[in-house]
């Protein structure tokens, strides 16, 4: 029988302090505690900048 294990909707935002932006959409799986931080590139700052892990509203 397959996994029901759900899998959580999350958004990337960007760290720079004049931008905050979310760029993108990920998921994350429900067993993961610690914040999701990827380095992606931010179509606002027009560079690659890191993005934090934020709920969606």
């Amino acid at each position: 029988m397959a996994s029901t294990k759900k899998k959580v909707t999350i958004a990337l935002q960007c760290t720079v302090d004049t931008c905050k932006k979310r760029n993108y959409t990920e998921y994350k799986g429900n067993n993961q505690q610690e914040k999701l931080e990827k380095k992606k590139f931010c179509k606002h700052c027009n560079q690659k900048t890191m993005h934090k892990e934020a709920k969606i509203k």
